[in-house]
């Protein structure tokens, strides 16, 4: 009866420890459900000049529609200049920006691959010019739609005394199909239910690859953009939780970027992400746990944050999956007596794992879609279907994580068509 005591005790601390370790952030989701929205903001003082800047590579399918909407932002346009660095570019994607009214660089480097090596080259670029005058900078990806008010409403949460920002991030292509939906609750999950509330609470956000605002100074304390892992939007919020910076969040600046809808590009770009979040468990796990107990004020939970952020929690997980599977296939090995009840002690684990997972995924996602349903801008009918595929989508994650762990990961452009459906139809017209 031993191997049963163990296999019940391994059951037990894993749901114990996933429990305890991720409870904040249930404290985090019935905040942002029950905490209203924000009044707006007052116009500041002082209206900040700012630069976009955009790295794409191969991009001329959309980096117009981006330049373009960066062009009529509802903020004057002598404090807003827009940057395209085409990064090793084979199409003609400068061609495109400049005609669109960008100011373009073109960057040719084969051995320093990836968006942070490119943002360092575009930064660097910028800093010869020491006239800017650039109060901070806005990072985009090239497939981006940015709301007109977006500036705007950036500088004023500018004004209240924060050197990063990170906003509201919607979807293009919610309705495409299951994958770019699952992609879009993700990102508004994040939005409503860890950033929003972070703010509220007064701990700092994460940034989410795109639609951020960094501070001039911190560029120059840097010395431009020193992240250059898989993940060097991950990387940058690390950063900032290890040295008490604190990001804020604007729930009035929205973006609407074009996800993947090709399983195999959704597959890479992912496997790239659970590379890059290895590669920061690496390097900054033992720093930040280190913060989370010794860091002033502020700052502990904000590394105790990123540290169960980019903890390989579905390692354990999946570590729990295979004993069991184990224990369940060794069964038919063991006398007749032990093996029922160890084998009924694992497939119960399994069965309990599989179900808790979609449903708590579900509820999640429910929830999501529930508030954020004026937000989403698709069908009735799609967003219902699509919610129920959304921890299906979530479960793909798990192969993911395993293949990352023991492959060799480079970073891969994401190919976009400058998909419009239902979302972008109808975004201009509901914010």
């Amino acid at each position: 009866m031993r191997a049963l005591q163990t296999l019940t005790y391994i059951n037990l601390t894993i749901v114990i420890v996933m429990t305890a370790a991720y409870f904040y952030q249930l404290i985090y989701t019935v905040v942002g459900f029950v905490k209203r929205k924000a009044s707006p903001e007052p116009e500041p003082d002082k209206l900040h000049r700012f630069a976009a800047v955009i790295s794409a590579r191969n991009e001329a399918n959309v980096i117009a529609a981006l330049v373009k909407s960066l062009k009529d932002q509802d903020y004057p346009k002598e404090l807003l200049d827009v940057y395209v660095l085409a990064d090793n570019c084979t199409d003609n994607t400068a061609q495109v920006a400049r005609r669109a009214g960008a100011i373009v660089y073109e960057r040719f480097n084969t051995e320093l691959v990836g968006k942070g090596y490119a943002l360092d080259y575009l930064f660097q670029r910028i800093s010869i010019r020491e006239d800017h005058g650039y109060d901070g900078y806005f990072i985009f990806d090239a497939d981006n739609i940015v709301d007109p008010s977006f500036v705007r409403e950036m500088n004023k949460t500018y004004s209240r005394g924060y050197d990063v920002i990170t906003c509201y991030r919607n979807s293009k292509n919610f309705g495409a199909n299951w994958i770019s939906a699952g992609y879009s609750i993700w990102f508004l999950r994040e939005a409503r239910f860890l950033n929003y509330p972070r703010m509220l609470m007064g701990n700092s956000c994460a940034v989410s690859g795109t639609g951020f605002l960094v501070a001039d100074k911190i560029i120059k304390e840097n010395g431009g953009w020193p992240f250059h892992l898989l993940t060097e939007d991950i990387q940058f919020s690390v950063d900032c939780a290890l040295t008490g910076r604190k990001i804020g969040y604007c729930d009035s600046a929205i973006i609407y970027d074009e996800q993947p809808t090709n399983f195999k590009q959704s597959w890479d770009q992912r496997l790239r992400w659970s590379k890059g979040f290895y590669q920061i468990d690496a390097r900054y796990l033992l720093p930040l746990a280190a913060g989370a107990i010794r860091g002033g004020k502020g700052r502990r939970m904000s590394c105790y944050d990123m540290f169960m952020t980019v903890a390989p929690g579905t390692l354990l997980t999946i570590l729990g999956i295979v004993i069991n599977v184990y224990v369940a296939v060794s069964c038919f090995t063991q006398p007749w007596f032990i093996a029922p009840v160890l084998l009924a002690k694992a497939l119960r684990y399994l069965l309990f794992a599989v179900v808790n997972f979609y449903i708590g995924l579900f509820a999640y996602g429910a929830l999501t879609v529930a508030c954020e349903w004026k937000r989403i801008h698709e069908s009735s009918r799609k967003k219902i279907a699509y919610l129920a595929l959304f921890p299906v989508f979530m479960a793909t994650y798990v192969p993911i994580a395993i293949v990352a762990l023991v492959r060799k990961v480079e970073w891969k452009p994401i190919r976009h068509f400058g998909t419009s459906t239902r979302s972008t139809e109808l975004a201009a017209q509901s914010e």
